[in-house]
């Protein structure tokens, strides 16, 4: 496939040192931030429970098995802060004058992306959901179905003209909205599910960091990726990319990877595990004997994520890593960042299992992802291979 790519690359889209295509994310109340992670030392069962201020208990999700040596986290998308983050957002791009594009994964984040998708819609239509609270109650219209769900809702109702052209004119006060078709009239944020960050970003890049407007010409776009667990390497990329220009797919190194992903090793969207909280109070993830292993503290509206990642796959994504370096003769990158909570937690027994193996004339590193990202892109631009060794989610990621 990739002697195949050489021969006959594919169109790729010039970038440029001036290009005001960015990402944006958030710096506080993301799930990056408020992630906390253990290893549980012996087998136990585990539940989740809700304690709200006011007294009122309710478990979420009731006693399922953890075995030793499991990783497992909490993590916390705080709407607010998620709003406030939007609206910062939309005035970058306006200032910037340039498209505005959300990147999600609302296909396997099933339950968290939507309502972070909502969000956006929302504050990006602050004044229209103001102005229609009412008839959007009595339609019941929901922000994380997207424009599409409301058209449909509105469709033959007395104000459907009015609403449709209040929602134009904040789109014409801008800023603009990218599309995913623009023949059709049909925007990013229309349905949550039509823009998928992972094939969306990868194929900005490969367009020279453009998107498409509602005339169906390129412009350059702020971005939204709110959570900075892998914001930040697509962030890497771009700013690579405006340094050094494009990738020349006939030169370009290959770059081969070793996924953390057999029998839901590293979980995905945790769907079982996610939940939006109605109150304010604790979320905690607690054993049978009722010893607290993780909590969060949650407000109105946030979002609240477990994830578990199992210790035999781990294990065997370690001598996979090493036995593809080796047979191969090309360096292997752990794509794990020591600052979040979850990765640390994995550095720890990557470590451990790497001194199972004799590493004589190997190069295997780990490295934060984003270094991982400008390393990897340095290695391929001149030629080299370099084979990545990540989780779950950035496997599809990378992939990409």
């Amino acid at each position: 496939v990739k002697n195949y790519a050489k021969a006959n690359p594919h169109r790729m889209g010039a970038w440029t040192a001036d290009s005001k295509t960015s990402v944006a994310h958030m710096n506080n109340g993301d799930f990056y931030g408020t992630e906390n992670s253990t290893t549980v030392e012996n087998e136990c069962k585990y539940r989740i429970v809700f304690y709200g201020n006011d007294g009122s208990s309710k478990v979420l999700k009731d006693f399922a098995p953890l075995k030793a040596g499991e990783v497992i986290d909490s993590s916390v998308m705080n709407i607010s802060a998620l709003k406030s983050f939007v609206k910062e957002a939309i005035n970058e791009a306006k200032e910037k004058n340039v498209l505005l594009s959300a990147h999600l994964k609302a296909t396997m984040m099933k339950v968290s992306d939507p309502i972070i998708f909502g969000a956006v819609v929302e504050t990006y239509f602050a004044d229209v959901f103001e102005k229609y609270a009412a008839t959007f109650k009595e339609l019941d219209i929901n922000p994380n179905f997207g424009l599409a769900t409301l058209f449909e809702k509105i469709a033959g109702h007395a104000q459907e003209a009015e609403i449709k052209a209040d929602i134009e004119k904040t789109i014409e006060n801008g800023p603009r909205i990218a599309m995913v078709n623009s023949d059709k009239g049909i925007t990013n944020f229309h349905v949550s599910s039509d823009v998928i960050v992972d094939a969306s970003m990868a194929a900005l890049v490969r367009g020279g960091g453009k998107m498409w407007n509602k005339e169906g010409k390129e412009e350059d776009t702020v971005c939204i990726i709110p959570d900075r667990t892998y914001a930040g390497f697509y962030d890497a990329i771009v700013e690579e990319m405006k340094q050094n220009g494009a990738i020349d797919p006939t030169t370009f190194g290959t770059v081969p990877n070793v996924g953390l992903m057999a029998q839901k090793a590293e979980e995905y969207g945790s769907h079982d595990k996610t939940f939006q909280i109605s109150g304010e109070g604790t979320v905690k993830i607690e054993d049978e004997n009722g010893t607290t292993l993780l909590e969060q503290n949650v407000q109105n509206g946030d979002i609240f994520r477990m994830c578990q990642t199992k210790d035999a796959p781990i294990q065997d994504w370690v001598k996979l890593a090493v036995n593809r370096a080796r047979l191969s003769n090309t360096p292997a990158i752990f794509w794990l960042d020591k600052g979040r909570a979850h990765d640390a937690q994995i550095i720890k027994k990557v470590e451990k299992y790497l001194q199972n193996y004799d590493l004589t004339g190997l190069d295997i590193r780990i490295m934060d992802v984003k270094d991982a990202m400008i390393e990897t892109l340095k290695r391929g631009r001149e030629g080299k291979d370099t084979i990545s060794v990540s989780g779950n989610v950035l496997r599809d990621y990378l992939t990409d």
